[in-house]
């Protein structure tokens, strides 16, 4: 007996180091918070005891459940993933290709800024309505992303290329680099720097501004969509679902795009 006393007393030191070891590296804590957010949440609720006003996080599971026996929702889900991921890719691309030629050609910067100005300062309502009259509902999201993902990416890049030294510019015309070269090698370093915070900020704008869209222009097998039929037939538990999915969504994709440039610094 005193045996297994005397283990069972070792069991629970050697679990209390484990879980003070998990809370000091910060997995059990950020748990612990993420818990007591959902209680407050749950208690909330039932204070309210109403489901249209406020749902529980119980409610909006079961409600995320029922949402994901359908392949309605799997494909609003993955063509809303699809276009806004096409956008923020063209915003992208884009506003590089703009930077460099700005930096490059002076005449070409004066040109192009008062549009960048124009489609920094118009509300993201209003090129909803401009697209849907020109293009209809059904890329409204890729468009809206890259208009949204173009300017930040834009102005970061030209920040980066403005801010490489004279003295590396000059010494890879003394040495006659190649123009891959001088991009790799004395360019790249310092856009990345410029370019890594401005992307991963456009990345979670790009689905915030494209799942907006959606649910001003309603396109078919969509997430906003599904947000908009939430609305109106006051489905909260469905409207907390359908938003999990798109903070999700944007989780993962800032994730993609952070390791990808974390691989790119690295090599």
């Amino acid at each position: 007996m005193q045996t297994l006393s005397l283990s069972a007393a070792l069991c629970r030191v050697t679990t209390s180091i484990t879980w003070a070891d998990s809370l000091k590296n910060g997995t059990a804590r950020k748990i612990l918070i993420i818990v007591f957010w959902l209680l407050l949440w749950q208690g909330a609720s039932a204070l309210v005891h109403n489901s249209i006003l406020l749902a529980g996080p119980y409610e909006s599971l079961l409600a995320l459940c029922s949402l994901a026996v359908t392949s309605k929702f799997w494909l609003s889900i993955l063509f809303t993933f699809l276009k806004i991921t096409l956008g923020f890719v063209l915003g992208l691309i884009t506003g590089i290709l703009c930077a460099c030629l700005s930096y490059r050609f002076k005449l070409f910067r004066e040109f192009i800024t008062p549009p960048i100005s124009v489609i920094k300062s118009i509300p993201v309502a209003s090129f909803v309505i401009i697209v849907i009259i020109w293009a209809g509902a059904s890329s409204l999201a890729t468009v809206i992303s890259a208009l949204v993902v173009f300017p930040m990416i834009y102005h970061n890049m030209l920040s980066g290329l403005e801010a490489t030294g004279s003295s590396l510019i000059e010494m890879g015309r003394l040495f006659r680099f190649r123009f891959i070269d001088k991009a790799r090698y004395i360019y790249f370093p310092q856009v990345l720097s410029h370019l890594h915070s401005a992307v991963l900020i456009s990345s979670g704008m790009a689905f915030k501004s494209g799942i907006a869209a959606e649910v001003i222009g309603r396109p078919l097998q969509s997430i906003g969509n599904g947000l908009y039929l939430s609305k109106i037939s006051l489905a909260t538990a469905d409207l907390f679902a359908w938003t999990f999915c798109a903070v999700i969504l944007a989780y993962l994709f800032e994730k993609a795009v952070s390791l990808i440039l974390k691989r790119l610094s690295a090599a």
